[in-house]
Protein backbone atom coordinates (compact mmCIF):
# COMPACT_ATOMS: atom_id res chain seq x y z
CA UNK A 1 0.00 0.00 0.00
CA UNK A 2 1.48 3.25 -0.63
CA UNK A 3 -0.43 5.69 0.96
CA UNK A 4 2.17 7.89 2.69
CA UNK A 5 2.00 8.62 6.25
CA UNK A 6 2.76 12.29 5.21
CA UNK A 7 -0.45 12.38 3.29
CA UNK A 8 -2.59 10.77 6.61
CA UNK A 9 -1.14 12.45 9.14
CA UNK A 10 -0.71 10.28 12.47
CA UNK A 11 -1.11 6.44 11.90
CA UNK A 12 -1.50 3.36 14.69
CA UNK A 13 -0.64 0.12 13.39
CA UNK A 14 -2.16 -3.19 13.98
CA UNK A 15 -0.41 -6.69 13.24
CA UNK A 16 -1.53 -8.94 11.21
CA UNK A 17 0.34 -12.10 11.40
CA UNK A 18 3.69 -10.98 10.44
CA UNK A 19 2.00 -7.97 8.24
CA UNK A 20 1.29 -4.44 9.84
CA UNK A 21 -1.20 -2.78 9.01
CA UNK A 22 -2.01 1.09 8.96
CA UNK A 23 -4.77 3.36 9.76
CA UNK A 24 -5.11 6.72 9.66
CA UNK A 25 -6.38 7.92 13.29
CA UNK A 26 -8.02 11.11 12.03
CA UNK A 27 -10.60 8.86 10.52
CA UNK A 28 -13.76 6.85 11.87
CA UNK A 29 -14.16 3.09 11.19
CA UNK A 30 -17.32 0.99 10.89
CA UNK A 31 -17.07 -2.49 12.04
CA UNK A 32 -17.93 -3.42 8.53
CA UNK A 33 -13.95 -2.40 8.40
CA UNK A 34 -14.59 0.45 5.85
CA UNK A 35 -12.79 3.86 6.68
CA UNK A 36 -14.65 7.31 6.58
CA UNK A 37 -13.68 10.96 6.28
CA UNK A 38 -15.50 13.73 5.43
CA UNK A 39 -15.52 14.06 1.99
CA UNK A 40 -13.42 17.33 0.70
CA UNK A 41 -16.51 18.34 -1.22
CA UNK A 42 -19.66 19.11 1.29
CA UNK A 43 -21.87 20.71 -1.33
CA UNK A 44 -24.20 17.48 -1.13
CA UNK A 45 -24.41 18.38 2.62
CA UNK A 46 -27.72 19.59 3.88
CA UNK A 47 -28.07 21.74 6.90
CA UNK A 48 -25.29 21.62 9.61
CA UNK A 49 -26.56 18.24 10.76
CA UNK A 50 -25.12 16.49 7.84
CA UNK A 51 -22.13 15.18 6.19
CA UNK A 52 -21.07 13.75 3.31
CA UNK A 53 -18.75 10.74 3.68
CA UNK A 54 -16.59 9.06 2.17
CA UNK A 55 -15.84 5.35 3.14
CA UNK A 56 -12.99 3.07 1.59
CA UNK A 57 -11.54 -0.24 2.72
CA UNK A 58 -9.75 0.12 5.63
CA UNK A 59 -5.79 -1.86 5.69
CA UNK A 60 -7.08 -4.33 8.08
CA UNK A 61 -9.76 -4.92 5.02
CA UNK A 62 -7.45 -4.71 2.12
CA UNK A 63 -5.14 -7.02 3.78
CA UNK A 64 -7.39 -9.73 4.05
CA UNK A 65 -8.73 -9.89 0.46
CA UNK A 66 -5.71 -9.31 -1.44
CA UNK A 67 -5.37 -8.31 -4.56
CA UNK A 68 -8.92 -6.71 -5.24
CA UNK A 69 -9.29 -6.98 -9.25
CA UNK A 70 -13.14 -6.38 -9.10
CA UNK A 71 -15.95 -4.15 -8.05
CA UNK A 72 -19.88 -4.31 -8.60
CA UNK A 73 -22.66 -1.72 -7.59
CA UNK A 74 -26.02 -2.58 -7.07
CA UNK A 75 -27.36 0.81 -6.00
CA UNK A 76 -26.70 4.39 -8.12
CA UNK A 77 -26.45 7.92 -6.86
CA UNK A 78 -29.40 9.24 -5.44
CA UNK A 79 -30.65 5.90 -3.84
CA UNK A 80 -31.85 5.81 0.42
CA UNK A 81 -29.75 3.30 2.45
CA UNK A 82 -30.10 1.82 5.02
CA UNK A 83 -27.65 0.34 7.97
CA UNK A 84 -26.27 -2.67 6.50
CA UNK A 85 -28.08 -2.87 3.53
CA UNK A 86 -26.74 -4.62 0.57
CA UNK A 87 -24.67 -1.93 -2.18
CA UNK A 88 -22.69 -4.24 -4.05
CA UNK A 89 -19.74 -7.03 -4.35
CA UNK A 90 -15.91 -6.77 -4.56
CA UNK A 91 -13.72 -9.86 -5.53
CA UNK A 92 -9.80 -10.78 -5.10
CA UNK A 93 -7.82 -13.23 -4.96
CA UNK A 94 -8.86 -14.71 -1.70
CA UNK A 95 -12.38 -13.67 -1.75
CA UNK A 96 -15.72 -12.29 -3.19
CA UNK A 97 -17.75 -10.39 -0.57
CA UNK A 98 -20.67 -8.50 -0.42
CA UNK A 99 -20.48 -4.88 0.38
CA UNK A 100 -22.95 -3.15 2.85
CA UNK A 101 -23.60 1.02 3.76
CA UNK A 102 -22.22 1.54 6.75
CA UNK A 103 -24.50 4.38 7.55
CA UNK A 104 -27.72 5.26 6.75
CA UNK A 105 -27.78 8.17 4.32
CA UNK A 106 -28.29 9.02 0.63
CA UNK A 107 -25.36 7.73 -1.77
CA UNK A 108 -23.81 10.50 -3.46
CA UNK A 109 -20.80 9.73 -5.13
CA UNK A 110 -19.30 6.52 -6.46
CA UNK A 111 -16.19 6.42 -7.33
CA UNK A 112 -15.30 5.69 -11.03
CA UNK A 113 -11.58 5.62 -11.32
CA UNK A 114 -11.92 2.63 -8.39
CA UNK A 115 -14.56 0.76 -10.60
CA UNK A 116 -12.38 1.80 -13.79
CA UNK A 117 -9.33 0.16 -12.03
CA UNK A 118 -10.21 -1.94 -8.83
CA UNK A 119 -6.25 -2.43 -7.98
CA UNK A 120 -5.77 1.35 -6.36
CA UNK A 121 -7.86 -0.09 -3.50
CA UNK A 122 -4.85 -2.22 -3.17
CA UNK A 123 -2.62 0.35 -3.71
CA UNK A 124 -3.63 3.49 -2.29
CA UNK A 125 -6.95 2.69 0.19
CA UNK A 126 -7.03 5.86 1.88
CA UNK A 127 -6.61 8.22 -0.83
CA UNK A 128 -7.37 7.25 -4.45
CA UNK A 129 -9.20 3.66 -3.52
CA UNK A 130 -12.11 5.24 -1.83
CA UNK A 131 -15.50 3.73 -3.02
CA UNK A 132 -18.61 5.65 -2.03
CA UNK A 133 -19.76 8.89 -0.52
CA UNK A 134 -22.76 8.82 1.52
CA UNK A 135 -24.84 12.18 2.59
CA UNK A 136 -25.60 11.11 6.06
CA UNK A 137 -25.69 12.45 10.08
CA UNK A 138 -22.40 14.61 10.57
CA UNK A 139 -22.28 13.45 14.38
CA UNK A 140 -22.65 9.37 12.89
CA UNK A 141 -22.96 6.95 15.63
CA UNK A 142 -21.98 3.45 13.95
CA UNK A 143 -19.00 5.34 13.11
CA UNK A 144 -16.32 4.31 15.50
CA UNK A 145 -12.57 6.13 16.64
CA UNK A 146 -9.85 4.96 15.95
CA UNK A 147 -9.02 3.73 19.49
CA UNK A 148 -12.50 2.13 19.64
CA UNK A 149 -11.97 0.48 15.72
CA UNK A 150 -8.43 -0.63 16.97
CA UNK A 151 -10.31 -2.68 19.93
CA UNK A 152 -12.75 -4.03 17.70
CA UNK A 153 -9.47 -5.34 15.34
CA UNK A 154 -8.49 -7.29 18.10
CA UNK A 155 -11.80 -9.21 18.19
CA UNK A 156 -12.02 -9.17 14.57
CA UNK A 157 -8.30 -10.73 14.17
CA UNK A 158 -9.13 -12.94 16.83
CA UNK A 159 -12.17 -14.38 14.33
CA UNK A 160 -10.28 -14.22 11.18
CA UNK A 161 -7.40 -16.62 12.78
CA UNK A 162 -9.71 -19.14 13.60
CA UNK A 163 -11.89 -18.49 10.10
CA UNK A 164 -8.55 -19.25 8.37
CA UNK A 165 -6.89 -21.96 10.52
CA UNK A 166 -10.53 -23.98 9.96
CA UNK A 167 -10.36 -23.67 6.22
CA UNK A 168 -6.57 -24.74 6.47
CA UNK A 169 -7.57 -27.92 8.14
CA UNK A 170 -10.22 -29.10 5.35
Amino acid sequence: MNDSDSDLGKQFTFAMGEFDASFPKGYRYAKNHMWATPSPDQSAATGDDQCVWRFGLSAYAVRLLQDVYFLDWIVDPGTPLSVRKTIGSIESKKAESDLFSPIAGELVAINSDAMDEPSVINASPYIDGWLIEIRGNSSEENLLSSDVYAEHLNEAWEVAQRTIKGQANH
